[in-house]
């Protein structure tokens, strides 16, 4: 992909026609070919999972970028159609977008562990198809940012770089080479991704800051099965960290940080207001008190739902927050405050997203999916 390191992560106004459709595009192979700069070809493995390329009259292209969507819970490989549709259309030559088939419907309540490694078994089936693949990148929305961070750690590979002659003086070379299933990584973008669980206060703006809404929830989530528990927090009866506080730091079998942070860039798009569901704390991974105040009017003039830019950083250690919390006796908190702490040692760039004065607000938790490329 060319001039990759700035083009990926923008925002797309939709077209109010949602892009064809994952099915359209398979069936676009029995009948007359579409052209739109070159042609869609869509590919399926026995399980059913789709790939999509582009195909250019009289050539045949070989890929050499996997692109893999992550859809959230109760989602499905079609919420993608708009966003595979336009990233093909702006990378048509070299890009593979594959969107996660495995995790839908019901099977999101599996628990972010059992989805993790179904998508990294899936991905890998991507790969041994499409043996032109050198780079890969990820992008998830809502819980398919979790599910991806799971799978990447399960994608994670060390390669030792060729030796040198013992009497050679440069030492550059003897260092590891970090792979993502065999593959350079790129991109790890997540869009409206509660990287911080949905327990904390204010972490799902439906129950409107209310402690007696957010801890039933917490009794009740259950509700949502495995990855309920795993939202909220509330799966470490085992005598083991819940699970989201374990993916913020490097296991014996599973190297969740190291696998983050082998990317080029992390890109985390988080909606400011009218996204009931995921926070803006949780979803831009920011204390609260570190959110940014907005200014008035888009900072851009071509993708006006962007309200704010940072750039890539990391974060310091806040002590003196943990401390008063701990005097308050906020446990939630302090996985919270953990959870952050461990994540922005890494530099994050955050784009924060806006649709307010427009229809697309009120469903703003999807829209961000639809419009994010």
């Amino acid at each position: 992909m060319e001039e990759e390191d700035s083009k990926i992560p923008r925002i797309l106004e939709q077209d109010g026609h949602g892009g064809s459709d994952l099915k359209e595009v398979s069936e676009s192979k029995k009948k007359k070919k579409k052209y739109w700069m070159g042609c869609l070809r869509a590919e399926s493995d026995e399980r059913g999972n789709i790939d999509l390329t582009v195909d250019f009259p009289g050539e045949r292209s070989e890929p050499t970028h996997l692109l893999v969507m992550v859809n959230g819970l109760i989602g499905s490989a079609q919420n993608w159609r708009f966003a595979a549709k336009q990233m093909l259309k702006k990378y048509p030559q070299d890009l593979l977008v594959h969107c996660d088939k495995r995790n839908h419907s019901t099977q999101t309540f599996d628990g972010v562990d059992v989805m993790g490694g179904r998508l990294a078994e899936e991905v890998r089936s991507v790969i041994k198809r499409h043996p032109s693949l050198q780079k890969i990148s990820f992008v998830g929305h809502s819980l398919g940012g979790l599910i991806a961070r799971y799978a990447v750690a399960c994608l994670y590979e060390q390669e030792s770089r060729q030796e040198l002659p013992q009497n050679s003086d440069d030492i550059s070379d003897t260092c590891l080479k970090e792979r993502i299933g065999g593959l350079e990584p790129v991109f790890f973008i997540t869009s409206a991704t509660p990287h911080l669980g949905s327990r904390g206060h204010k972490q799902v703006p439906l129950f409107s800051g209310s402690y007696t809404l957010e801890r039933l929830a917490t009794r009740m989530s259950w509700c949502l099965g495995k990855t309920g528990k795993h939202l909220f927090l509330a799966d470490g009866d085992d005598g083991k960290p819940p699970l989201l506080l374990r993916m913020v730091s490097d296991r014996r079998n599973l190297k969740f940080i190291s696998a983050l942070r082998c990317f080029k860039r992390r890109i985390a798009y988080a909606n400011t207001s009218f996204d009931h569901l995921v926070g803006w704390s949780t979803s831009s991974i920011r204390r609260r008190s570190e959110l940014p105040k907005l200014q008035r009017g888009p900072v851009n003039e071509k993708y006006p739902h962007i309200v704010n830019v940072e750039a890539p950083s990391t974060s310091s250690n806040h002590e003196e927050v943990r401390s008063v919390t701990n005097s308050n006796g906020s446990k939630n908190f302090d996985m919270e405050e953990e959870m952050i702490r461990e994540l922005t040692k890494m530099s994050w760039e955050r784009i924060d997203v806006s649709f307010r004065g427009t229809v697309q607000r009120f469903l703003a938790h999807n829209t961000i999916q639809a419009s994010v490329h």
